[in-house]
């Protein structure tokens, strides 16, 4: 009986329900949409990491584990000095150049990268000929539409695209490493260093010996600094999560509040009506949460479609961009999120409901 009176009373204004569906929606796609583009971009940032073959990185002076590289401050000859210390067998050094928003230019040695990494798997071409040819992976060549032959324009200048490749290998986008530097202004620098070793066991022995000889510089192993590409691990991102978790609560909350307190005034006649045949403040409150509890769980379930959504849009239009996974373990967490906010939303007009006098809302127009 009481849930066919739900459904009935939901029916009854198709706009309100339909509008507080799809806010309680939006609330759910917000939060799932954070948090799964924030994890899949660090992730792969990870992934790429890894795609270098090295066992430690070395950063320079001043800068921090996550921290943009915006210049390069390490000379050229510091690979060669760390070649020779104890366990390492290879070291190349890289630069890199910032972008748009989240793409950055890499200028690599391919010869010694090659050496380190196992090289590029290329779809298309090959390595740059000259130093106005680059080289692109593949996601980043479907964004932008591009070929072998084509012509892009980064850092005001004109570069050929000499290759496309698969994605994980280090960067979107690599040039050859004296091209980059030329061309900033940096003549035999470097942003970072890779190390290879020859027992990767060793890594943090290696790495607690060259801290002690090289202080200042922020060196880390490899499977350390890519555990730090996480969401959790980076302060600014995480805040930045929990802010806009708030305000999607904050969202819903309102939505939810106006839809049903719009709705207790409308059957204010309704519920003294009900009062007077008898029934209990407990059965128009839990009427009323009813119709919030299954507004909730539709909104729920659009919202984690139109998440799904959002990530199609994101790998078919922008692969090149940003990276969003399926987070399913919040799932569960951004629907308790989504169901407490509409619930809380519904406390205030359930209340005033159950406190109407049967006398004063039968005489209510």
């Amino acid at each position: 009986m009481i849930n066919k009176l739900t459904l009935a009373n939901l029916a009854h204004r198709p706009i309100r329900t339909l509008l507080s569906i799809v806010a309680i929606a939006v609330e759910v796609a917000m939060i799932l949409t954070l948090v799964g583009v924030s994890n899949g971009t660090l992730h792969e940032s990870a992934r790429r990491a890894r795609g270098t073959g090295a066992d430690v990185l070395v950063r320079p002076p001043g800068s921090s584990a996550l921290g943009t590289l915006s210049s390069s401050p390490m000379s050229d000859r510091l690979p060669i000095i760390l070649s020779h210390e104890p366990h390492v067998v290879m070291a190349t050094g890289t630069m890199v150049q910032p972008l748009e928003l989240f793409d950055v230019m890499t200028g690599l040695d391919f010869a010694q990268f090659a050496r380190m990494s196992g090289g590029f798997h290329f779809l298309a071409g090959g390595l740059p000929a000259q130093d106005t040819d680059l080289i692109v992976d593949a996601p980043y060549a479907r964004e932008k539409n591009l070929h072998v032959g084509s012509t892009i324009m980064l850092l005001a200048h004109s570069w050929r695209i000499s290759g496309i490749y698969e994605g994980g290998k280090l960067a979107r986008i690599a040039v050859r490493l004296n091209a980059l530097q030329n061309l900033t202004g940096n003549p035999n620098r470097l942003s970072q260093i890779y190390l290879k070793l020859d027992d990767p066991a060793q890594a943090q022995a290696v790495v607690d010996a060259l801290r002690a000889k090289y202080p200042g510089y922020q060196i880390y192993t490899l499977e350390y600094y890519t555990s730090l590409l996480s969401v959790s691990s980076v302060g600014l991102l995480r805040n930045f999560t929990y802010v806009v978790i708030g305000i999607a609560m904050i969202v819903g909350f309102i939505v939810v509040f106006m839809a049903m307190y719009t709705a207790v005034l409308e059957r204010t006649r309704e519920i003294g009506i009900l009062k007077a045949v008898g029934g209990s403040p407990g059965l128009i409150l839990s009427m009323l949460l009813r119709e919030t509890l299954l507004l909730a769980v539709l909104g729920i379930v659009l919202g984690i479609l139109l998440t799904c959504v959002a990530q199609w849009i994101l790998q078919h239009f922008v692969p090149g961009g940003l990276t969003q996974e399926t987070v399913y373990a919040w799932w569960p967490v951004t629907g308790a999120l989504a169901i407490l906010g509409a619930l809380i939303g519904a406390v205030i007009p359930g209340v005033k409901a159950v406190r109407q006098e049967a006398t004063e809302a039968l005489a209510y127009e």
